[in-house]
């Protein structure tokens, strides 16, 4: 095996690739072999500055010497025993989580989508044993994007999903994000339990939803006893400027939901539950084999003790940075967001922007017709300032 690695070149790695795995992505024409921090390198050599960390996973960049001490560490112990016994690892990012957010209790599973899953089961239960089993509906946004389950699909608030793979999980409405008026109508005409959001909308654009908009939400829940679920699945752990996104709102959510950067690269979901749900689930009514492994657990537990006040500041400076240079640029129509998280809306199409960067050794996402920026959290200013140069000038040429 050795030796047909060394031999293989990554034409012929693309086209192995392309032979035995799903084609369920249109990848980019870039294979990385190794990085760090910032920087990413293909097979030859080349060197790409990173503004995706694996959308918005790799929050300290790839192979953080911190993190993969942690895991290796761990790994050499014990990689798995199951959720039936308890484990340091697991425990030790329970209480931290609960500590840095004040929220009550943790479930940990696998993905951001797998984390939403549990939330809507746990939403229907407490409204449920209050109220009975009809008190089920849940009102979701629209343009909002919750996972790639049957029943996140079905909760994401985008017809492009509600295809293909019906019948869909029935129970969730659709409001357009800020309109308070019609998220009033829902909550009054439908057995309401919760309403779930994104304070950002990743997927859907990068918008951050109205202030009014959110206190609506809070509102209801008070006058309702109506939960809300706050998808933090790509903007917690630091991605805004706050541990967790709605911070910047003031919000205290009943339950949330997040992913990505909670691992630094490994598969790792947490469901954090407030006062009101943290009883909710009990034994036998949810579970999963391998969610908060002791390597996850203890990888995760090393990413969340580092994301402090000091880091959180460095994520609100470099975000302003981007919006000052991007914002106006020749090229550059609007740039939404928050933090680390930016939606730039351009003249030119998106993804003949991104293919362009990368061939100039700059990593980027899309989010609908936006280019989506969502680099490690400690990115150096030097690399951020190179790559945002580069940005700018392909903005500007694809729109000329």
């Amino acid at each position: 095996m050795r030796e047909e690695k060394e031999m293989m070149q990554e034409k012929e790695w693309k086209a192995l690739s392309d032979r035995y795995i799903a084609g369920t992505y249109a990848r980019a024409d870039a294979l990385f072999v190794r990085g760090q921090g910032s920087l990413l390198y293909d097979m030859e050599g080349k060197r790409y500055i990173d503004l995706c960390s694996g959308i918005g996973v790799n929050i300290f960049g790839a192979a953080d010497p911190v993190w993969v001490r942690a895991v290796t560490e761990q790994a050499a112990l014990l990689q798995h025993v199951s959720n039936l016994y308890y484990t340091e690892p697991q425990t030790l990012l329970a209480r931290a989580l609960c500590q840095k957010t004040g929220m009550d209790r943790v479930f940990f599973c696998n993905s951001g989508a797998e984390a939403n899953e549990c939330a809507i089961k746990t939403a229907r239960k407490y409204a449920s044993d209050r109220y009975g089993p009809e008190r089920n509906v849940i009102i979701t946004l629209k343009n909002s994007f919750h996972g790639r389950t049957v029943t996140t699909i079905s909760a994401t608030g985008q017809e492009v999903f509600h295809k293909d793979f019906g019948p869909f999980t029935g129970g969730f409405v659709y409001v357009e994000p800020g309109d308070q008026g019609e998220l009033r109508r829902l909550a009054e005409e439908y057995p309401v339990c919760a309403i779930m959001a994104e304070m950002v909308l990743g997927e859907g654009g990068v918008q951050a939803l109205p202030q009014s908009f959110v206190d609506e939400m809070m509102k209801l829940a008070r006058e309702k006893d109506i939960l809300i679920i706050d998808d933090e699945v790509q903007t917690g752990n630091g991605r805004t400027g706050r541990y967790f996104c709605c911070e910047n709102y003031g919000l205290k959510p009943d339950i949330i939901s997040t992913a990505k950067g909670l691992g630094g690269g490994l598969p790792i979901g947490a469901t954090l539950f407030g006062e009101k749900t943290k009883d909710v689930l009990t034994p036998g009514t949810h579970g999963s084999t391998f969610g908060g492994n002791p390597v996850c657990a203890a990888g995760a537990l090393s990413i969340v003790e580092r994301v402090d006040e000091a880091l959180l500041a460095g994520v609100e400076e470099r975000g302003r940075y981007l919006r000052q240079e991007l914002e106006g640029a020749p090229g550059v129509l609007s740039v939404s967001g928050m933090g680390l998280m930016a939606g730039i809306e351009t003249k030119g199409p998106a993804p003949e922007i991104v293919k362009a960067c990368l061939g100039r050794g700059v990593v980027l996402l899309t989010a609908k017709e936006k280019l989506r920026l969502l680099p490690p959290l400690n990115i150096p200013m030097e690399l951020l300032k190179e790559a945002t140069a580069i940005l700018k000038e392909e903005i500007a040429r694809a729109s000329s």
